[in-house]
């Protein structure tokens, strides 16, 4: 086994060689002739002259060995359906796809929008684009019709892609009524609308416009569609960041960096072989869907699992806290991929069901998406008894910047922590108002990543270089370096510990405290299933903490929820000090968040300040703000 540090140093040191190397892991129609152009920093260029495609890498080049083994293992308990498609029949698929679009008027360079649920035919158009030279922009299932209004002005799309509905937890969320109000709110008008029906809701039909996959299909079933060869650096999908405001912020990603930034990633740091499977728990509209359901497993060779459904809710509907092990079981699941968000919703149900299937087959479960407390972390290593591998990275990054890398070195996991840099990223804490290095164990300071970016990192904000400079590279004074804008802490071994965001920054009386450490001291009470912490206006202090905290056997009586009030009260102040200890907490059912996991500390914050709450169309459960509401009064 390599040493890491030495596998890390030569890609920090020795770039051009080292990804050059990483580079052999996909196929190219025209090998790159220049690995690292840095004339433009912080606009970075990998792999210039070279001519690749997603789509070939992704499926074509599985054909003579894998034709007939698994590729896509389409689930959903919504509908209570099981598909498994083979590396032939998506090739099938995906030309049927890429030929119906094209006969729409798709070509290289256009943009598709896909506003879709978690089905196969999402998976199928997002690699129909690739295989055009097409530009896809996913928005996620059931976005407001407002939102995606701004995405449909800002992406221009020539197509729009979508469905009759989609389904969570067994409510039919009809899809078409949103997309003909977003389309008649939208200034730009896309010339067709390619809609999958699935037989959940009436689907009105526009004229002229819109067009149902199942009445195109048979004239393009046998169609031939071969790979648009691009050039590296030409653009393979925009991706629209969580909780936006104001215009729409797409991060632009190429095409030849990205598809290697993943086959090195599915080799360093998932360890994944052709031939097994992979299961990431999220959603296409998200960035790790992007990577880690569709693109990332395909290009290794592997079956990627798609889910439609509650961690919580079995094939025929009812409860089933145990589903996900049952599809690890069935599927011999090598991989899994989660959130921590998801893991303390299990974290509710009964431990037994950890154990009630046979989850042998997985070497390890990753989370990502925001801090893994210890709490959580160790209560599902113990259960499912794997290594838990927690991760950190953005939208903006395309994969981990943070982690381990078991496919170089078994280093070792610290909970608490997701790791350390990952080769390519230039990882170091500076001084939020100096820029200054901050290199003493245990000093806190911005997380920040000096360039050339590494392969697969975000190329510029759609349509406008000058955000991307002020937004990310201009934001810490006195240097040039991309901020991530998270809090962070450095061990004397190197192991990173993220605090939270910048903009998340409590100010009590003059003292900074970070909620990510009031969440941590609250997690570590036993009664504690989840919480979150806001700060929140105060005409003496500025601002107090408020906890709004999950209890783990639910919400019980005034009683039952001052007494955990005030245990946890005692809690943050024994382990950060009474200046830390929260003004109030609140126990409730559910904490609001996105489908993706993340925590809507924003609208939780506006409740408490009786502010509007703004745009909440990424929520996935409204009446988990609407109970917070009536709570507070």
């Amino acid at each position: 086994m390599r040493s890491y540090e030495a596998f890390y140093r030569r890609s920090i040191d020795e770039p051009e060689a080292f990804w050059a190397e990483q580079a052999r892991l996909i196929d190219w129609q025209q090998p790159p002739a220049t690995i690292l152009d840095r004339s433009r920093l912080p606009f970075t260029t990998w792999f210039g002259g070279g001519t690749t495609n997603l789509s070939h890498n992704a499926i074509d080049r599985h054909l003579p060995h894998r034709r007939d083994e698994p590729a896509v293992i389409a689930v959903s308990t919504e509908t209570g359906t099981e598909r498994t498609y083979t590396y032939g029949e998506l090739h099938r698929e995906v030309q049927q796809m890429a030929s119906m679009l094209r006969s729409l008027g798709v070509g290289r360079g256009d943009r598709v929008l896909i506003y879709m649920p978690m089905i196969a035919p999402a998976v199928f158009a997002m690699l129909a684009c690739a295989r055009l030279g097409a530009i896809h922009s996913v928005v996620f299932g059931g976005f407001a019709s407002a939102s995606l209004a701004s995405r449909i002005d800002d992406a221009q799309p020539a197509v729009i892609v979508s469905a009759d509905a989609g389904s969570r937890g067994g409510k039919v969320l009809a899809y078409k009524p949103l997309l003909d109000e977003a389309i008649r709110l939208a200034a730009h008008k896309p010339a067709a609308v390619l809609l999958a029906d699935r037989g959940l809701a009436p689907m009105a039909l526009v004229e002229g416009r819109d067009h149902r996959m199942d009445r195109l299909a048979p004239a393009h079933a046998d169609a031939e569609v071969p790979c648009e060869w691009m050039d590296a650096a030409d653009v393979s999908y925009t991706l629209y960041t969580s909780g936006t405001t104001g215009r729409p912020k797409g991060v632009q990603r190429d095409v030849g960096g990205y598809a290697v930034a993943l086959a090195a990633s599915m080799r360093h740091i998932f360890q994944a072989s052709p031939g097994e499977t992979y299961f990431c728990t999220s959603d296409i509209g998200w960035v790790v869907g992007h990577c880690y359901i569709v693109y990332g497993p395909l290009i290794a060779g592997m079956a990627t699992l798609v889910y439609e459904g509650l961690p919580t809710q079995g094939l025929d509907g009812q409860p089933d806290g145990a589903i996900w092990w049952r599809l690890v079981e069935k599927y011999k699941v090598n991989v899994m991929f989660s959130a921590p968000t998801a893991v303390r919703v299990l974290k509710k149900q009964d431990p037994a069901l950890l154990r009630k299937h046979d989850v042998s087959s997985l070497r390890a479960l990753f989370l990502a998406g925001e801090p893994l407390d210890e709490p959580t972390a160790r209560w599902i290593s113990e259960g499912l008894g794997v290594p838990i591998i927690d991760n950190y990275w953005q939208t903006e990054s395309g994969w981990p910047i943070l982690t381990v890398a078991h496919g170089v070195e078994q280093q070792p996991t610290r909970l608490g922590s997701p790791g350390v840099p990952m080769y390519g990223f230039k990882v170091k804490l500076v001084h939020e108002s100096t820029g200054a290095d901050l290199t003493t164990p245990g000093e806190k300071g911005v997380v920040v990543i000096e360039s050339p970016t590494p392969p697969g990192f975000m190329q510029t904000v759609w349509r406008d270089d000058q955000r991307f400079l002020d937004t990310y590279w201009h934001s810490i004074p006195g240097v040039e370096v991309y901020s991530t804008f998270d809090w962070g802490v450095r061990d004397a071994d190197g192991y990173f510990y993220i605090l939270g965001r910048t903009d998340d920054v409590i100010n009590v009386a003059g003292h900074r405290l970070g909620t990510r450490e009031i969440e941590e001291a609250i997690s570590a009470h036993p009664a504690v299933a989840e919480v979150a912490v806001v700060g929140v206006a105060d005409a003496l202090k500025g601002q107090v903490a408020v906890a709004f905290v999950v209890p783990r056997a639910g919400v019980g009586d005034e009683a039952a929820a001052l007494k955990l009030e005030g245990e946890v009260m005692k809690t943050v102040a024994d382990g950060l000090g009474a200046l830390a200890r929260p003004a109030r907490v609140h126990s409730v059912a559910a904490l609001p968040k996105t489908r993706s996991g993340k925590l809507l500390r924003r609208a939780l914050q506006a409740v408490c300040e009786r502010r509007d709450p703004g745009d909440l169309t990424t929520i996935d459960d409204p009446g988990s703000l609407q109970a917070i509401q009536r709570l507070i009064g």
